[in-house]
């Protein structure tokens, strides 16, 4: 058995374990991402100083930046809802307890993770970080979509079965109509 199936094993062991567990490890898994995503922030910060890429920073920029960043923060308040109102949370180790394809989840299978996304573009516009916005954002990107595809996905077609193999056929990852 392969380091990541013994991963996908112990997520889904987890996601439909005792509760008293998700609800300890749920805080700390979001800790982690969050924390994540700041590093990589502050990262592209440095790497713009570093690199003396001058701030594109204007007003326009600021405000364009601001329509993405709320866009974003709009989208994922919306998909972390429909997790809640299914009795779960968005962290993978404490997930509801079935398939959500209510609200944002109809049109895409990680609309939280698209305003994530959004987000990070939007604050790397408004800041006028080249880095954030050409190189950290895509990495970030990236890194999702590695973990989604390894270990999510395989996850909750072990835990949710054929109604998700269905749901992935039928709804794209991140953007509806690409």
């Amino acid at each position: 058995m392969s380091l990541v199936s013994r991963w996908v094993g112990l997520v889904c062991k987890i996601a439909t374990g005792d509760w008293r567990v998700r609800v300890v490890l749920a805080p700390i898994v979001a800790t982690l991402y969050f924390s994540l995503i700041a590093f990589f922030v502050f990262l592209s910060l440095a790497v713009d100083q570093w690199l003396s890429f001058s701030r594109g920073y204007n007003f326009l920029s600021f405000v364009i930046g601001l329509v993405f960043i709320i866009s974003g923060i709009c989208l994922t308040l919306f998909s972390i809802a429909s997790f809640l109102r299914a009795r779960g949370t968005p962290v993978p180790v404490s997930p509801p307890p079935t398939l959500v394809t209510s609200g944002p989840y109809r049109f895409a299978r990680n609309p939280m993770l698209s305003g994530v996304f959004i987000q990070l573009f939007g604050l790397g516009i408004a800041l006028g970080s080249v880095s954030l916005t050409l190189i950290f954002t895509p990495l970030f990107i990236i890194i999702n979509v590695w973990e989604l595809k390894t270990v999510e996905e395989p996850e909750l077609l072990k835990r949710l079965g054929e109604p998700y193999a269905e749901y992935k056929k039928q709804v794209p990852m991140f953007f509806p109509f690409l």
